[in-house]
């Protein structure tokens, strides 16, 4: 790679170095961000509060009811024990469910007492309970205080600030309203079992037995809004199930371990009520249906049965005759077989009853199918079955608009109708049979005609009597059945493990990573902006940045000037500014002889734009030279703006505009100054042409007079990034000094004066680093190294600057004042 290329390359390339520095350069800024943050960090973890997590065991048991035929049992447990559980934690995790436990336990209230940094639930330990009243509105989410005067007196007290309107709800209804206060803070005494009757708070505060007040306890009761609670321990709330495992772990996190207590062992409490519950719909729904037939049966019975009694009573009959022995036995038979047909009857009777008035075909009811005997009718129900479990189970997980419900719903409508239209069939079946046997028992008892007329009537009332009797035991035979089912069954869930407070400890987690957080949150901040700042800092802040910005060679580096006065050299001859121009003497001394210059030697200073130092450079390599004995002249051409005078106190009346315009000569232009074998000449008025009198022959001749009288001239020219008139004086001078200043100059600068040096249009040129601050802007430690000074070997050689202590400058501030 060229040097060019490295020196564009070194542009462009991030100086990490610069980077890291510059980021140290911050750290008392750093150092504060850090005890901020941490002092954050320290408060926020002592007032950390952390939750308890409990748990209880449940499991899913396949509890078959033994009274249930081998059909039924198979249709009342579709599904599987697998299913029966996804269902179980399905309910578990509903809002529904979560609304019940909630509701039954009142969590939307909540007892608080004040701690050291936050108020502290204390649910199950609170003194006193709140029993609200019914139809009242209570406030949401402002705590009430409560302080005791007494052991049965206390002090409610709310503070409204500049609150306007408040929210109240009623925990009934869960209607939410909005009312209007007075701002402020409201206050008024009650007693305990007092009614209270507030627009925003109604109902009594009661003593909890072995529970005590005494004066200056202080409480607070909080209502909260009956969604979010129910949202908040919903999200808590967890259940754990291995795949195809009948045990379910209900997990519960809050910061109170005894509402965790009580709230998983309602939430169990409930599900096993509730199942239970839907477990003994079924036989619920089939006993509801026998009693209202057995209401029915049981009118006709009664009015047979008075029937027969009083035409016995009026006839004076007790006993059937002989005769009839053998025709009654007859008619019995075929009386036994028709009474079977009419128990089938009913049976399909019961099962049509149930598909009208039911919707719900999940379970069937053991009485609803004892004595179907037809194949396609069982074979249906059990479609039906099918199809109502799909139905529930997908009701859970899916949105009751969903397309597949009305599918499903079409399908059983479907298959309703075809069972309607076998039951029908079957008993039209039945009814011809039945009609079968009427006939032939007609026939038969048409033989009795013979009988006396009082007999044939006395038989014909028995035998309504004994048709009523055989239904109504019937039906009351089903209905001791549906009361058996129902009073058999149990429930599905067995508790394993009940949720218990057993000193279980908090979620305590490793908050010492905050801290860690806390020191990266202090330095990110100031490392991004040391980033930024360096990617888009140009400006030299080292001499390695200069001699990487350009091929121009590095003549010195001149230290940060602490003085007043530009006569550094002069006045402080032996500080280690000093030391460095003696240093650039030395350089320079060495170009020339390098180069053979002999007789009086000329150096021009430049820079790229005002304030980079160079009358400065130029004021002290003059004097250095003047203080080896070497007959110097300093003359100042920067016409437009002229510096030197001020340095030596003089007054830039007549100078080198004069010389150059022909007014005067090099004798009356210069000037002599406190500094022994140095001359100066200043640059005079400021003229209204100074670029065309630095390119006439006069300046020519000026410097070849100034070269027979002086053995040093040192030439003061105008920056060249501002105008071109140094380059025109260039070409009559040794060699050039171009002053770059740290902090100051720009990389980009340095464009103008490399174009010129790399197409040879610039030649015996060099570089001087000036006003570099030892050490370091940014913690560079380069001290005079490069072989320009003696850095800190220098000791007992320089005159160094010291700073007073802290302590003498406090003392002078103080006499000061």
């Amino acid at each position: 790679m060229s040097d060019t290329e490295s020196q564009e390359s070194g542009q462009l390339n991030f100086d990490f170095k610069a980077f890291v520095f510059r980021v140290i350069s911050y750290w008392k800024w750093i150092a504060l961000a850090l005890i901020v943050f941490i002092y954050i960090v320290y408060h926020q973890n002592i007032r950390r509060e952390f939750p308890y997590t409990l748990s209880s065991q449940i499991s899913i048991q396949d509890d078959k009811n033994p009274l249930f035929t081998s059909n039924t049992s198979l249709i009342f447990n579709y599904g599987g024990i697998s299913g029966k559980v996804q269902e179980l934690v399905l309910n578990l995790k509903s809002r529904k469910h979560h609304e019940k436990v909630v509701d039954s336990l009142d969590l939307h209230l909540s007892y608080l007492k004040q701690g050291r940094f936050y108020k502290t639930d204390i649910y199950g330990a609170q003194p006193f309970r709140f029993i609200e009243a019914d139809s009242a509105q209570q406030i949401l989410n402002i705590p009430i205080k409560l302080s005791f005067t007494s052991a049965t007196r206390f002090s409610l007290e709310i503070d409204f600030e500049d609150i306007k309107s408040i929210s109240t709800q009623n925990f009934i209804t869960k209607r939410v309203k909005s009312l209007k206060v007075t701002p402020g803070v409201f206050k008024k005494e009650f007693n305990l079992y007092d009614e209270i009757t507030l627009p925003f708070l109604a109902g009594k505060f009661v003593l909890r037995p072995e529970y005590t007040l005494k004066k200056g306890d202080e409480y607070f009761i909080q209502f909260s809004e009956f969604n979010a609670t129910v949202t908040s321990f919903n999200r808590a709330f967890n259940v754990l199930n291995d795949q195809n495992s009948p045990l379910l772990t209900l997990v519960l996190t809050n910061k109170n371990k005894a509402k965790i207590v009580d709230y998983l062992n309602t939430c169990t409490f409930i599900l096993e009520r509730d199942q239970l519950i839907k477990k003994n719909e079924f036989a619920t729904k089939t006993i509801a249906f026998i009693d209202s037939q057995l209401a029915r049966v049981k009118g006709q019975l009664t009015t047979n049965a008075d029937s027969l009694n009083d035409y016995k009573r009026k006839n004076k009959i007790f006993d059937i005759e002989q005769e009839s022995t053998t025709l009654s036995s007859k008619i019995e038979g075929l009386k036994e077989q028709r009474d079977a047909l009419r128990e089938s009857r009913v049976s399909y009777d019961i099962l049509e009853n149930y598909l009208k008035s039911s919707d719900d075909f999940t379970n069937f009811p053991a009485p609803a199918l004892e004595g179907i005997t037809e194949g396609n009718i069982s074979s249906n129900v059990s479609q039906i079955t099918a199809l109502s479990v799909r139905k529930s189970n997908l009701e859970k997980s899916l949105k009751s608009d969903a397309a597949v419900f009305s599918d499903l719903d079409r399908q059983i409508k479907a298959l309703k109708t075809v069972l309607f239209e076998n039951i029908s069939a079957v008993n039209k079946t039945i009814d011809s049979q039945i009609r079968s046997i009427n006939g032939r028992i007609s026939s038969l008892e048409s033989t009795f005609s013979v009988l006396p007329e009082q007999q044939q009537e006395l038989q014909a009332i028995e035998r309504r009597y004994l048709l009523n009797e055989a239904t109504y035991n019937l039906y009351l035979a089903k209905r001791g059945e549906a009361d058996l089912i129902k009073a058999s069954n149990v429930s599905d869930i067995q508790i394993i493990e009940p949720a218990k407070d057993t000193g279980q400890g908090k979620n305590t987690v490793n908050l010492n990573i905050r801290y860690v957080f806390a020191v990266f949150a202090a330095f990110i901040p100031f490392v991004l902006l040391g980033a930024v700042v360096t990617f888009f800092d140009k400006k030299f802040h080292a001499p390695k940045d200069l001699e990487t910005a350009t091929q121009i060679p590095l003549l010195g580096v001149v230290g940060k000037n602490e003085t007043n006065s530009n006569l550094v050299v002069f006045n402080k001859p032996k500080s280690p500014i000093a030391e460095s121009f003696r240093a650039i003497r030395s350089n320079l001394s060495f170009f020339y002889n390098q180069k053979q210059i002999s007789g009086s030697k000329t150096v021009l200073l430049t820079s790229s734009i005002s304030g980079e130092g160079k009358t400065f450079c130029s004021i002290n390599i003059a004097t250095v030279f003047a203080l080896s004995e070497k007959k110097t002249v300093l003359v100042g051409l920067d016409l437009r703006k002229p510096k030197i005078f001020d340095d030596f106190g003089l007054t830039n009346d007549i100078g080198a505009v004069n010389y150059l315009i022909g007014q005067k000569s090099v004798k009356e232009v210069v000037k002599q100054t406190q500094v022994p074998n140095l001359d100066v000449i200043l640059s005079g008025p400021i003229p209204p042409n100074p670029s065309e009198l630095l390119i006439g022959d006069a300046i020519e001749n000026l410097i070849k007079e100034l070269k027979e009288n002086y053995d040093y001239i040192i030439l003061d020219t105008p920056p060249v990034g501002l105008v071109a008139d140094a380059f025109e004086l260039i070409k009559y001078v040794d060699t050039s000094i171009y002053v770059a200043r740290q902090d100051y100059t720009e990389r980009s600068m340095l464009d103008l004066i490399n174009t010129k040096y790399n197409k040879k249009e610039v030649k015996s040129i060099s570089t001087l680093y000036n006003y570099y601050d030892v050490k370091g802007r940014y913690g560079y430690g380069y001290g005079y190294g490069y072989g320009y000074g003696y850095g800190n070997y220098a000791n007992g050689y320089h005159q160094l600057e010291t700073k007073p202590s802290l302590w003498k400058r406090l003392k002078a501030i103080l006499k000061l004042k």
